[in-house]
């Protein structure tokens, strides 16, 4: 959205800290490159699920000099993005501006103190198990100082190669992350007025396009199969879905293995329509939608059925096509303090995006700008991380609810080896011992052998018993040590104890793998290898849940 500058949160400091001191959350492990999966347009939707925008942060500037605080926010926490990811999000979308950042020599060469930020940031939502999508944002405005991405700029052959090698740089820093990683292109791009697109400056937003797209991609690495976004004029539904000048960049430098019938561009709008209810400071329209009580409190258009009208063009002419549509930005600022009806009416425009995005194949992403006062957009409180708007997240997350929510079902009929996703190492039983107390760790293997094979038998409650195949197969389970809760208890082996120490809830994530949550910690830690060692003979042990690499495992099937 048109970016908006926020005051900072009136809270005595003494009360932040105090706060702080209680909901600290574990610091997610760094995340490292992983195995690519490419994922079809129904799996990348499905995987992107319901998505947040870490707004007015990473996008923010004074006079022209990007600062993550230079809009009030404070300096970006793990638990913050730790608490998005709780509150059932699967996507963060983090706007970066460069402006100043980019050096004025030849090569452009952007700050690397900034651009390693942007990647601590990265690892915080990859740690998380978050996709997580990274663009260009205030460069492209006419109203922000030092903004040059301009489509009407006097000298496009500078823009261009400004651009080229800025992205350059950013696709490089990246090239070498899984699927997780989304980049896109540009934000709202456009001259600076409302109304019909000037066909000449349509064009340069289309060459822009198509010069993000053959520079991320001739970078190489994970690039060459990374999904890509573009938006069309100002992000506008109609004037990118309809007869504008938008065009669709060529894609020729993409990696082989993907099927030629099948797409990795994705198109970026926004919707805040009707704005008099979404984004307007006023008191006029404080409603909207089935939830509404008064009339006159309501905007002439934007209703429900304009709102399905939009979102089913879109899909008609990119999501049919096989191109998704990522609703980049959307949401409704608070003016509960002028009406007691405005949270259910924005609970109810969330639900509404959300279930005809779900319905035409689209990821809606909640536009949140940090500002929980009048007229702010935040659902989460950044200093406390704590949760500020709890309907509107559950109108969000009871269209896409968590997946975690219950165990995958698993079948109980095969024996399995268990492969690290991080290492690419099994786990094994040390020495082959079907003794008690033998140490569990990681180890490497040709073939399935009975000290790394595993069968799952259920409790019939949602958990299941690891049985190790050593001895007769069924006496030796997969045990924490002492039944403990704790980071760092030890796992091995032992008999049937029949108490929590011994069950398992697996929940499967988007590339296929499993996350093995123990009962003992009451599901709020992982089967882990050790520091996500990748060394033969590593330890494995319990750890609180930080979605990294280390705590997923690939079931594969013996028999």
């Amino acid at each position: 959205m048109q970016i908006k500058k926020l005051l900072a949160v009136a809270l005595a400091a003494a009360m932040t800290l105090s706060t702080l001191s209680t909901t600290t959350l574990t610091q997610p492990k760094k995340a490292s490159a992983a195995t690519f999966t490419n994922l079809n347009q129904k799996q990348m939707v499905t995987a992107m699920g319901a998505g947040w925008n870490l707004g007015n942060q990473l996008e923010a500037a004074n006079n022209g000099t990007p600062s993550e605080t230079a809009w009030g926010n404070p300096t970006i926490s793990a638990n913050l993005i730790k608490a998005v990811k709780n509150a059932g999000f699967s996507t963060i979308r983090v706007p970066v501006s460069y402006l100043s950042k980019i050096g004025s020599n030849s090569n452009y060469t952007i700050d690397s103190a900034w651009l390693n930020r942007v990647k601590e940031v990265v690892d915080m939502c990859i740690a998380n198990d978050l996709y997580v999508i990274i663009n260009m944002h205030g460069d492209g405005y006419n109203s922000v100082q030092g903004g040059w991405l301009l489509c009407n700029g006097s000298d496009q052959t500078t823009i261009r190669n400004k651009y080229k090698a800025c992205w350059k740089q950013i696709a490089n820093k990246f090239k070498n992350y899984d699927q997780h990683v989304v980049f896109e292109s540009m934000n709202e791009e456009f001259d600076g007025t409302y109304g019909t697109p000037n066909t000449t400056y349509y064009a340069n937003i289309n060459k822009l396009n198509q010069i993000f797209v053959d520079t991320v991609r001739q970078t190489g690495g994970n690039n060459a199969k990374r999904w890509l976004m573009i938006p069309g004029w100002n992000t506008n539904i109609e004037y990118t879905a309809g007869n504008y000048g938008f065009s669709l960049p060529t894609d020729n430098y993409r990696d082989s293995s993907i099927s030629s019938n099948e797409k990795r561009i994705m198109i970026s709008v926004h919707y805040y329509d009707p704005w008099g209810f979404c984004g307007e400071e006023s008191t006029t329209a404080t409603q909207w939608g089935s939830k509404a009580t008064n009339s006159s409190k309501v905007d002439s258009w934007g209703d429900e059925s304009y709102m399905k009208t939009n979102f089913e063009k879109m899909y008609n002419k990119f999501s049919s096509q096989g191109y998704p549509v990522v609703i980049g930005e959307y949401g409704a600022i608070d003016k509960s303090s002028i009406d007691s009806r405005n949270t259910a009416c924005r609970a109810d425009f969330a639900t509404k995006v959300c279930t005809y995005a779900k319905k035409y194949g689209m990821v809606p992403v909640w536009w949140d700008n940090g500002d929980t006062n009048k007229y702010g957009f935040a659902l989460f409180n950044r200093y406390t991380a704590a949760v500020t708007h709890s309907a509107i997240i559950k109108a969000i997350t009871t269209v896409y609810p968590k997946s975690s929510s219950s165990s995958s079902s698993i079948d109980t009929s095969k024996t399995y080896m268990l492969k690290n996703v991080n290492s690419g190492m099994y786990l094994d039983v040390s020495g082959a011992k079907a003794v008690n107390g033998t140490n569990v760790l990681q180890y490497t293997a040709s073939k399935a052998k009975n000290n790394n094979t595993w069968k799952f038998v259920s409790n019939g409650n949602g958990y299941y018993y690891i049985y190790s195949q050593l001895g007769n197969g069924s006496t030796f389970l997969l045990d924490v040590a002492n039944n403990s809760s704790a980071n760092g208890a030890n796992i091995g082996i032992w008999s049937n104890t029949n108490c929590n120490a011994q069950l398992y809830k697996l929940v499967k994530n988007s590339d296929g793998s499993y996350n093995i949550y123990t009962k003992s910690s009451g599901n709020k830690s992982c089967i882990e290898v050790v520091n996500a060692l990748t060394t033969k003979g590593a330890n494995v042990q319990q750890w609180v849940y930080n979605g990294h690499n280390c705590q997923k495992w690939y079931l594969e099937a013996v028999n």
